[in-house]
C-alpha cells in the first residue's frame, strides 16, 4: 500500500509542471485572442475628416470614453447640442470626449454645408467638442464609422439602426463600443453620467 501510495503521488509530481504549464498557454491564448478581437473591433483604427477637413485619427484618443452623436442644425432636438457642451465642458478633464457627426438623414434637417454647421454651433451653442464633417448614417451610403457602430460584425457587440438625430453610441477608453443611446434622451440623463463617473 505504501508502494502505491508513493508510486502515485511521484507520478503526480512529475505530471503537475506539464498541467499548469498546459494551463498556463492555454490561458495566454485565450488572452491574446480576446485581445485581438477588441482591438479589430476597436473604433480607434478609424481616421475621419473633421468638419474644416483636418484629418482625425480616433487613435489619439485610446484611455479616453467617446460619445459619438449624429447632429443636425434644424432638428427638434438640436437644442441638444447645448447639453452636449455641457457635458464636455464638466467632463473632459477627466477623459471624456464628445464626437459631432452632422447628417442630412432626417427630413433633411441638416442642409447647411461643413461651414454653415461650424459657424452655427459656435454662434448657437459654443460648441468646443469635436465636429467632424457631414456625413451619412444610415443608407446605401452609410460612412464606414458608421457601418462599424450600427453592425455587430464589424463591432462585435451589437446591432442597431440610427433613428433620429442625436442618437448617441457609448464607447469605453479600449475603443469598443459600450452601449447606443436613442436619440430623445437627454445628455446629461443618469444613465450616461452614471457611466462616464464609473
Amino acid at each position: 500500500m505504501k508502494t502505491l501510495m508513493s508510486f502515485m503521488v511521484l507520478c503526480m509530481l512529475l505530471l503537475w509542471p506539464q498541467f499548469t504549464i498546459g494551463q498556463s498557454t492555454k490561458a495566454k491564448i485565450l488572452t491574446e485572442n480576446t485581445a485581438n478581437v477588441k482591438v479589430s473591433n476597436s473604433i480607434h483604427k478609424f481616421v475621419v475628416f473633421d468638419i474644416n477637413h483636418m484629418p482625425f485619427d480616433f487613435a489619439k484618443l485610446k484611455g479616453k470614453k467617446i460619445i459619438v452623436v449624429n447632429t443636425a442644425s434644424k432638428c427638434g432636438y438640436t437644442p441638444q447640442y447645448e447639453q452636449l457642451q455641457k457635458l464636455y465642458e464638466k467632463y473632459q478633464q477627466k477623459g471624456l470626449v464628445i464626437v459631432g457627426f452632422p447628417a442630412n438623414n432626417f427630413r433633411n434637417q441638416e442642409p447647411g454645408t461643413n461651414e454653415e454647421i461650424a459657424e452655427f454651433c459656435k454662434l448657437n451653442y459654443g460648441v468646443t467638442f469635436p465636429m467632424m464633417e457631414k456625413i451619412s448614417v444610415k443608407g446605401d451610403d452609410i460612412h464606414p464609422i458608421y457601418q462599424f457602430l450600427t453592425q455587430m460584425e464589424k463591432n462585435g457587440v451589437l446591432d442597431s439602426e440610427v433613428a433620429w438625430n442625436f442618437q448617441k453610441y457609448l464607447i469605453n477608453e479600449k475603443g469598443i463600443l459600450v452601449k447606443m443611446i436613442k436619440h430623445s434622451t437627454s445628455p446629461l440623463d443618469d444613465e450616461i453620467i452614471k457611466w462616464i463617473e464609473q
